[in-house]
């Protein structure tokens, strides 16, 4: 099996199993998930979140999937149990298409190391 049909293959899976899990089986979409993560690292999961707020957690998302590509890392976590990191190299131009597939990449693995799908 090739390298990309494993990763459509996991994506799946990622996708299922969240959106049964957080949306009563309605497919939750790419931003959905990387806000699902953001509310993950932040550790808060039984509050509600501002729009900002909500901007915010999409943020702490992002960096934490890239942060294993070199992008970014922590820097550190405020009084208010928000982490903030700091950029390492800038992201390279990227097609939208290339985007999407960066970011299914790193949220398979984000998900593969968490243990949440094998």
């Amino acid at each position: 099996m090739s390298r990309d049909e494993k990763l459509k293959e996991r994506w799946e899976i990622v996708v299922k199993k969240l959106s049964a899990q957080f949306a009563d089986g309605d497919i939750l979409d790419l931003d959905a998930i990387i806000y699902l993560i953001g509310v993950q690292e932040l550790g808060q999961l039984s509050r509600s979140f501002k729009k900002d707020q909500k901007l915010d957690l999409m943020h702490i998302a992002i960096c934490k999937l890239l942060s294993p590509y070199g992008y970014y890392e922590l820097d550190f976590v405020d009084d208010d149990g928000w982490p903030h990191y700091k950029a390492l190299e800038a992201l390279p131009f990227l097609k939208a298409g290339e985007q999407s597939v960066l970011m299914k990449e790193a949220i398979v693995n984000y998900f593969l190391e968490t243990e949440y799908i094998d």
